[in-house]
């Protein structure tokens, strides 16, 4: 497949609730097999379908493709069943490029989701692979990190935002 471009904040697409996805077909196969290609050309460690512009309840993950052996795992239809103990590390994302600020999240979650091959499948994530899976399932709720900093630091990023794209028209 190709690589698939990646939607930029303000794009309202961005917004948009994923919808559940009812069959997994060869397109959806050739969804997810692009973004994993796209993520990993981004150096991003997940990318969501809506990221791409597909209203899909659909994301990639690997947090491990800068070891030699990537490890992507394909999420359809996710649920966080469980989340516990709070923590705050540095997130961006590749739709906000080139900012990061310090986000709070669970630090252990349990998901449940369908592989490619339709198996429901159960994930006990820690750590930054916790982070990424929360990180990506808000964006299929149409939600961005920066919707979980402070007004004064939500605003502060939208406003360099947006001067960074007065200067590039």
């Amino acid at each position: 497949m190709a690589v698939m471009e990646i939607l930029k904040y303000p794009d309202q697409r961005l917004r948009i609730i994923a919808k559940k996805i009812e069959n997994i077909t060869d397109d959806i196969k050739k969804i997810a097999t692009s973004m994993i290609e796209t993520m990993y050309h981004a150096k991003g460690i997940g990318l969501a379908a809506t990221q791409v512009g597909i209203p899909i309840r659909l994301f990639v993950i690997d947090v491990d493709q800068l070891e030699e052996n990537p490890k992507p795992i394909i999420f359809i239809n996710p649920e966080i069943l469980l989340q516990e103990g709070r923590e705050k590390h540095d997130e961006g994302c590749l739709s906000i490029p080139g900012y990061t600020a310090p986000v709070e999240r669970a630090s252990k979650v349990i998901v449940r989701y369908i592989n490619l091959e339709g198996e429901i499948q159960e994930l006990v994530a820690e750590g930054l692979l916790a982070r990424a899976i929360q990180h990506e399932n808000d964006h299929l709720d149409g939600k961005l990190f920066i919707d979980r900093l402070s007004t004064i630091r939500r605003e502060l990023i939208i406003k360099r935002l947006k001067k960074q794209m007065e200067k590039s028209l």
